[in-house]
């Protein structure tokens, strides 16, 4: 057998990739250095965790051995209430990255064109880079989208562009004003993806709602988590909007059961406690504040952020400083990936953990 086998059998857009890397999780980083109470500050999760709302649905459901409502009708019923969308519009995936690659494999081919930007969340490239599409990256304005530079790069040959907004894992984002011009400048066949998972972190007064243009921009879809403000990372549940007829497309190739019950149940019962949303929100921009405060009092650069993470430059020593918080017990994300080697994404998170961070720091810097 060809010692190649079976790499060399493999599409070449796969053989391209490197495996998504995630952030450490807290018991990996205490088996290997022997050590407890480690904290995670890598993964942009809510530190609060979900509302006690949810975790009591959870412990209610007991139909664990049937498969669950594979076209979800009761969460896209209290989806489109709240969001005041059809039910139609809405697809519901195994987190929001699970809608992101549906899109890829409805509308991207061999040799397509799909459109993002420099430091742009990685997933993009590694759903583009599967089906065999070519990755158009355009370079960042400020550490952001640059919104012209995108419109320029659009051929006869782009099927998909995927904007952040707000950006991972820089925290920018795009106003309403630039995006919504944008969105009318696009041709109307290409699918244009607005990913909004950290929307509710958000409180700048010209940050769009995008939802309020699908019916405009009827090649417009619109992404979104529970993994985040919900603190249902867990269980992975995310959804997209959009017109029924892209979303008839979607459910064409969306796995039957791609989101399981329990997922279904919390997320219900999730958007059924806004006040825990408020409440993480508000702990987050305190805590976001804190951070940026002892930046500025250390003089580290940042990128200023929207979200629930803030990116710290270190320069040259980001390398050393991640490896000496790592063995402190404290877990941050390096961005080499992302092209960023001089950079650290730091998750926001409550006051013992930032203490926790700022006392660290403090004795490395």
């Amino acid at each position: 057998m060809n010692s190649q086998f079976p790499f060399d059998r493999a599409q070449p857009g796969v053989r391209e990739l490197q495996p998504y890397q995630p952030g450490k999780p807290a018991e990996e980083l205490e088996r290997e250095l022997g050590i407890s109470g480690a904290v995670k500050l890598a993964s942009n999760e809510n530190p609060r965790g979900c509302s006690p709302a949810v975790l009591s649905a959870i412990r209610e459901y007991s139909d664990i051995g049937l498969y669950p409502d594979a076209n979800g009708f009761s969460l896209k019923q209290a989806l489109s209430r709240q969001l005041g969308v059809e039910p139609e519009q809405i697809t519901l995936g195994n987190g929001s990255n699970d809608v992101l690659d549906l899109l890829a494999r409805v509308f991207v081919g061999p040799g397509d064109d799909v459109v993002f930007s420099e430091h742009a969340f990685l997933v993009y490239a590694l759903v583009t880079r599967a089906v065999g599409g070519n990755a158009v990256v355009t370079p960042a304005s400020d550490w952001g989208h640059d919104l012209l530079a995108m419109s320029k790069a659009l051929t006869s040959r782009t099927k998909l562009v995927f904007i952040a907004n707000p950006n991972n894992p820089t925290g920018t984002y795009s106003p309403a004003a630039q995006l919504e011009q944008f969105l009318a400048e696009v041709p109307r066949k290409i699918v244009v993806v607005i990913d909004e998972a950290y929307f509710e972190y958000v409180s700048a007064d010209d940050y769009p709602n995008a939802l309020h243009w699908c019916t405009r921009f009827p090649n417009l879809v619109v992404t979104r988590t529970f993994s985040k403000i919900h603190g249902l990372a867990g269980v992975r549940i995310g959804f997209g909007v959009a017109s029924k007829e892209i979303t008839d497309l979607l459910n064409r190739v969306r796995q039957p059961f791609n989101v399981n019950a329990l997922a279904l149940v919390a997320a219900e019962a999730a958007l059924n406690d806004a006040e825990h949303a408020v409440r993480c929100a508000r702990d987050n921009e305190e805590q976001r504040a804190r951070l940026a405060r002892f930046c500025v009092e250390r003089g580290l650069d940042y990128i200023p952020s929207v979200a629930n993470f803030l990116t710290v430059a270190f320069g040259d020593r980001a390398g050393e400083i991640n490896n000496k918080l790592l063995h402190k017990g404290v877990i941050v994300r390096p961005l080499e990936n992302y092209g960023m080697p001089h950079h650290l994404r730091i998750t926001i998170g409550r006051d013992k953990e930032m203490d926790r961070l700022f006392d660290t720091l403090a004795s490395f810097l």
